[in-house]
């Protein structure tokens, strides 16, 4: 479904990521792995759009959105790829129910689609109860769940996860496991995680280990 071909990327004279090869089949959980520094984040946001290399390709389903414009490419963005961070990135004044709608509404769904499309999500997830409430009132697991539902809100083909559970304690952390696991299971979502959370590996179907720009396992 994705296929990154030989992805270069520097930032000035520091060269960050060299002729990197990555697929990505349907249904997937790959987790990238690595020491600080090796380029796991560098190569998640080129993979998810939010940045371009210097040279290769990215290609999602033999079409290669690297060449796209700046506006198709957030058209595509918006419509088949979602976003999971460490920390969750709400916005603080609106609700969990209006976080999660407005991605659905930015790429024009309407207000009652999308509102009654996040409450469903959020009851799925385990949030029914606390649709009303803003981040501030919600515990960590509850607001990264709600950034998961708002991930998902536009049904896309993949979601790209940047140390999803690291800002979490223990029980909060196996439980985002557990829901990526069943969300793969049951939705057949695919999932591209960067962590240093060795239990994440448990669940994947494949663990890239990266190391100075390169991956340095098959």
């Amino acid at each position: 479904m994705i296929e990154l071909r030989q992805i270069c990327k520097s930032f000035g004279n520091l060269q960050v990521l060299r002729n990197v090869d990555l697929t990505v089949g349907q249904n997937e959980i790959v987790t990238i792995i690595g020491p600080s520094g090796a380029g796991k984040t560098t190569l998640l946001q080129i993979a998810g759009t939010l940045d371009r290399p210097d040279s290769g390709a990215v290609v999602y389903d033999g079409v290669e959105v690297s060449s796209l414009s700046d506006k198709k490419l957030s058209e595509f963005r918006n419509h088949h790829i979602g976003f999971i961070f460490q920390f969750h990135r709400l916005l603080p004044e609106f609700s969990a129910l209006e976080n999660v709608a407005m991605p659905a509404m930015i790429g024009g769904m309407s207000r009652s689609a999308a509102m009654k499309r996040a409450s469903e999500l959020l009851g799925m997830l385990g949030l029914g109860d606390r649709l009303r409430h803003r981040p501030g009132e919600l515990s960590g697991g509850e607001c990264q769940r709600t950034a998961i539902a708002r991930a998902l809100i536009n049904e896309p083909r993949v979601l790209f996860a940047d140390e999803p559970t690291g800002s979490l304690d223990s029980r909060n952390r196996d439980e985002i496991r557990d829901l990526i696991a069943k969300l793969s299971a049951e939705l057949g979502q695919t999932f591209v995680i960067v962590t240093h959370d060795l239990g994440m590996n448990e669940i994947a179907n494949r663990v890239i280990t990266m190391a100075d720009g390169q991956i340095s396992n098959p």
